[in-house]
């Protein structure tokens, strides 16, 4: 028996007490100093204990049943649910301080019928085979003025006709406008930006013409919720604003927003995803950004009834009793995901809609893709990462974002986007884990 090769360990944020999670065995402990050094000694009297929980193995047992549940993950991607994502245009109404697609090439073009024909005949002919939903995505789906929102009309309906549920990314300016439509699709949800309370959100998301956008999104909040359409608030996160979190909770839970089935949230990191943004100097690392939280929350515990983070596979093990399945691929690119546009062009996913160079073929006027670089973007695993293979943290990471990998890797997609899971689970396990 050895010390597995999965086993995470480290103390609890703030407790003389240890943790050990091993997403492989699913076994997950808290333990004294003592026993700690137990293990590290090959067990002692606790070595039974040990090994049946996974900490301690055989190194070839062990390699099998990765193996195993390595086949186990092949086969249930088959079965996944495939996100598809359209973006209808790249156009907005809104001056984000930080629009990480504000470079990006403002080729427009109208769409309609013929387009969105093509756009299922894509899904159709590509993934008649998956489970599937549809996610409006942009720029901002759902911009003003009659033309874009006959398009959108006829896209939300079609959905509708194929029995397929639709989702949607939005700023949540014109919303009400599309209200009527969407409430005759099956909505899953809509995803809705407020990055803090009204005199933030307005300096970070103001309108294009200089005006506010505040209460205008707080009123079609109101809108969704009132027709029990699902609304995910969400707020993007950095430096200047995360302060403000406290208040956006207190907000959100004096409307009666939180107490609401149809309502959850969600934080983003705002971070460089393709080029250098102005304000980089905001911009938390994806560690920062949980240790500032991880503050907030200790001296706020009530933000818990408006948000809670996941620190990792904290949360999952303090709810669910047990730790999620290995984490195998953290990167839905071209597997559980896929982005296409109104241009007719196919991508990986929304980290790379609409970026030069990155479209993988197209469905518009015909299916035209680039089946080897789909291939790449498929074949992307921690299992073909030649880091994550050593890593004790590599089934709770998953290798992270494609993506981001190649971006900041010199384009190569078979690097590591590493999280920060040890430390993560320092601070998850002080506030999800009783002792």
């Amino acid at each position: 028996m050895q010390f597995s090769a999965f086993n995470i360990i480290s103390e609890v944020k703030g407790k003389d007490v240890f943790y050990i999670v091993n997403l492989l065995s699913g076994g997950a402990d808290l333990l004294s100093r003592n026993e700690l050094k137990m293990l590290h000694a090959g067990g002692g009297s606790l070595r039974g204990t040990f090994a049946e929980k996974g900490y301690l193995s055989d190194p070839e047992r062990e390699k099998q049943e990765f193996q195993l549940r390595y086949i186990d993950f092949l086969e249930s991607m088959e079965t996944e649910e495939v996100q598809v994502f359209f973006a209808p245009t790249y156009q907005c109404n809104f001056n984000c301080s930080y629009c990480y697609q504000a470079e990006y090439p403002a080729e427009e073009k109208k769409w309609g019928a013929d387009t969105i024909a093509a756009f299922f005949r894509f899904l159709e002919t590509e993934l008649g085979h998956r489970k599937k939903y549809v996610t409006l995505f942009g720029g901002e789906p759902f911009l003003g003025g009659s033309a874009h929102l006959e398009s959108m009309a006829l896209f939300i309906e079609e959905t509708h006709r194929r029995g397929l549920d639709l989702a949607a990314v939005t700023n949540g300016y014109h919303l009400d406008e599309y209200l009527e439509v969407l409430s005759r699709a099956n909505v899953r949800e809509i995803q809705i930006t407020l990055d803090g309370t009204e005199g933030l959100h307005n300096q970070r998301r103001p309108h294009k013409s200089g005006k506010p956008t505040f209460n205008r999104i707080v009123n079609n909040i109101d809108a969704c919720l009132a027709l029990n359409i699902p609304v995910n608030l969400r707020m993007v996160v950095d430096k200047e604003n995360l302060k403000d979190l406290p208040e956006l909770a207190r907000f959100a839970i004096e409307k009666g927003w939180t107490t609401q089935p149809h309502f959850k949230t969600q934080l983003g990191r705002n971070y460089e995803l393709h080029q250098c943004q102005s304000g980089r100097s905001r911009l938390y690392s994806r560690l920062e950004m949980h240790q500032a939280l991880y503050e907030l929350l200790k001296a706020h515990p009530e933000l818990m009834e408006f948000h809670k983070p996941a620190f990792s596979v904290s949360r999952f093990l303090a709810e669910n009793g047990r730790l999620p399945d290995p984490l195998f691929d953290a990167c839905p690119a071209c597997k559980s995901e896929w982005a296409l546009d109104f241009t007719g062009k196919v991508y990986s996913c929304t980290a790379t809609v609409g970026k030069p160079g990155e479209a993988l073929g197209t469905f518009y006027p015909d299916i035209d893709l680039n089946r080897e670089a789909i291939a790449q973007w498929q074949k992307r695993n921690l299992t073909t990462i030649p880091e994550c293979l050593s890593c004790n943290l590599q089934l709770a990471c998953g290798g992270g974002c494609g993506s981001v990998a190649k971006n900041r890797n010199h384009n190569n997609l078979f690097s590591p986007d590493c999280r920060p899971v040890k430390e993560l689970l320092e601070m998850g396990m002080d506030l999800y884990i009783s002792e």
